[in-house]
């Protein structure tokens, strides 16, 4: 990708764990979230990566119907591609089919975690069973997957998905850098990640805590595309709490415009990503 293609920018909206104890600027309920995303479109985000949250726990859920709520609004009040998550809840050992399930709404991507890997709250398990019918669920319902790759072996095993025919091009990767089990946020592990995957397909970074701006920064000159938003970060600069997703989202966008590289409209990223 060139250095002056249109930034992507994806915002991550919540996640399945971060409380208001934490940050009172985190979106729970599905009119938080659904206005957080709605927010962070207007700021400059094209992809909207969505989680939504259980009304008593307050954690992560895959309720179709909670789900719905917020992918109703925000398909009615933006034009932003919708990425679902098909994630994992801490604390609770979900079926496949939970899993999956919001994949009956038809967003144009959802995430594909591609393995399993340790953290803090224990093993993330993405085993070949789940990975075999997210692949299949994702064709059945004209999805696009978001090939996220906490380490490389993860993109090892994207690839030989894609090469067995049922991952189709063009393959979009979604590198994550900087949580304590994975890949480490530098340069090197960078370019590492970028030189194992086919020329043709497009790749864009998150960063965790404070590597997502350091990341952003490394991504953008050399063609990649960027995620942000409080799932992932919930901190402006250090001690500072992020007012909201938009905020991220904005400051990325006015530093891809000192790099020369223009922030893609949604109709941009559906085409730079293959959708429609």
């Amino acid at each position: 990708m060139a250095s002056d293609t249109p930034l992507i920018i994806t915002a991550g909206l919540t996640g399945s764990r971060i409380s208001k104890q934490q940050t009172p600027y985190i979106p729970i309920t599905p009119e938080e979230v659904a206005r957080s995303g709605v927010e962070a479109w207007q700021a400059g985000a094209g992809v909207l990566h969505v989680h939504v949250r259980d009304a008593t726990t307050g954690l992560g859920t895959q309720d179709v119907a909670v789900f719905s709520e917020v992918v109703d609004r925000l398909r009615a009040e933006t034009d932003a591609i919708l990425c679902l998550t098909t994630s994992g809840i801490p604390g609770r050992n979900l079926t496949i089919e939970e899993r999956l399930a919001p994949l009956v709404l038809r967003p144009e991507m959802a995430s594909f975690d591609a393995g399993s890997i340790n953290t803090e709250a224990g093993v993330f398990l993405n085993e070949a069973e789940f990975l075999d019918a997210a692949a299949a669920a994702a064709r059945e319902h004209g999805v696009k997957l978001e090939l996220e790759c906490f380490d490389t072996g993860m993109i090892v095993t994207a690839l030989r998905y894609h090469e067995q025919g049922v991952i189709p091009a063009p393959l979009h990767f979604q590198f994550l850098f900087g949580s304590k089990f994975g890949m480490p946020a530098t340069a090197r592990a960078l370019a590492n990640a970028v030189d194992m995957i086919p020329g043709d397909a497009t790749w864009s970074v998150i960063g965790i805590g404070r590597a997502q701006l350091q990341m952003a920064m490394m991504a953008m000159p050399i063609g990649g595309h960027v995620r942000v938003g409080l799932e992932d970060n919930i901190f402006y600069r250090r001690g500072e709490l992020a007012a909201g997703n938009a905020q991220l989202v904005e400051r990325v966008a006015r530093l891809a415009g000192e790099l020369g590289r223009p922030v893609a409209t949604p109709a941009e990223a559906r085409r730079l990503l293959g959708i429609g």
